[in-house]
């Protein structure tokens, strides 16, 4: 077998998931740091580049300092920091954590559907004011869930709400295809046919990545096209909505409600519009985090190296070009 040497980008060099990299063979050579000179000793050997809980101009630097790497992984499923133009252009494979995250997500979903449908907020309210106050409160089976980035987080949600009798149904990139029926959902649009699917949607789901096309895809036209009583709900990158106009959507009660896991910039700043707007459920980009989110991560990447070292194919390789 090759002696390997992984450069791991971490921002924690206590992280305890680091930990689980001596589940590597032992003749591995690691290197962990956050800074480029933490580098300089192996980078002339390294083969494998994880990028932990760092990426950005580090990622670039070490990677620009690897003449013979041969495989960049990403901890995170988003490839914003991630994927920069050397990179792209080379022919190092780049893989990521897509799917590693979607259940707990598909999960978040369907519980901002039940919050929004039942009125969870009123209820809570009244029930810290001591008030008794009965409300009419709406039935999910049979209203529609609509779905743009059908990819795993996409599927996440579909296989949770379909079960109880949602319709279903997604924007692909690439748009229906006739010999691949799936099960889950109902009708599958292009990018073109997303204000038709918006117009019939109950529940609007972005699970879409962040690239050039995908950027602001939900703005001024898209939240018009809504019927009044939609509700928004974005689990995947916060610039795929045209965040000013969401703000107005809701500030003007043009749609029903909006719960937000991603955003712009992150955390939010102080005294964002989110923070105090009744109709919108915010989580601070947590809805993944189980108590062992991490620790999936990482024996994911360990995965992931046995099959680099056998030779095997690699999951989840990136299409860098297309950016996801």
């Amino acid at each position: 077998m090759d002696i390997h040497t992984v450069l791991v980008l971490s921002a924690d060099l206590a992280d305890p998931d680091l930990k689980l990299l001596a589940l590597l063979p032992p003749e591995t050579n690691i290197a962990v740091g956050n800074s480029v000179e933490a580098f300089e000793r192996l980078a002339a050997d390294a083969t494998v580049i994880l990028s932990w809980s760092l990426a950005g101009q580090l990622l670039r630097d070490v990677f620009a300092m690897c003449p013979k790497a041969r495989w960049v992984h990403s901890r995170s499923a988003g490839l914003d920091g991630v994927l920069f133009g050397e990179l792209a252009e080379s022919p190092v494979p780049l893989t990521n954590g897509r799917g590693v995250f979607s259940q707990p997500l598909g999960e978040f979903a369907l519980g901002a559907i039940l919050y929004f449908a039942k009125d969870f907020r009123r209820m809570n309210r009244n029930q810290q004011a001591g008030r008794w106050e009965p409300f009419d409160i709406v039935e999910i089976a049979g209203q529609t869930v609509g779905i743009l980035g059908y990819g795993d987080i996409g599927r996440a949600v579909a296989a949770r709400v379909r079960p109880i009798g949602m319709r279903v149904l997604a924007v692909k990139r690439r748009g229906p295809s006739p010999d691949q029926a799936d099960p889950l959902v109902d009708q599958i649009f292009p990018p073109a046919g997303r204000l038709e699917m918006l117009a019939q949607s109950d529940y609007i789901v972005a699970a879409a990545p962040l690239t050039p096309e995908t950027r602001g895809m939900l703005g001024e036209a898209e939240f018009a096209a809504m019927k009044p009583s939609a509700v928004v709900i974005n689990l995947g990158r916060g610039p795929v909505i045209d965040e000013a106009a969401l703000v107005r959507a809701l500030s003007e009660k043009r749609i029903k409600g909006a719960a937000l896991d991603v955003f712009d910039t992150e955390p939010l700043p102080d005294g964002h519009p989110f923070y105090t707007l009744e109709n919108v459920l915010l989580s601070p980009h947590c809805a993944d985090h189980t108590p062992d989110w991490t620790e999936r991560a990482m024996r994911f990447f360990l995965a992931q190296f046995d099959r680099f070292a056998a030779g095997q194919p690699l999951e989840n390789v990136v299409e860098k070009r297309q950016g996801y």
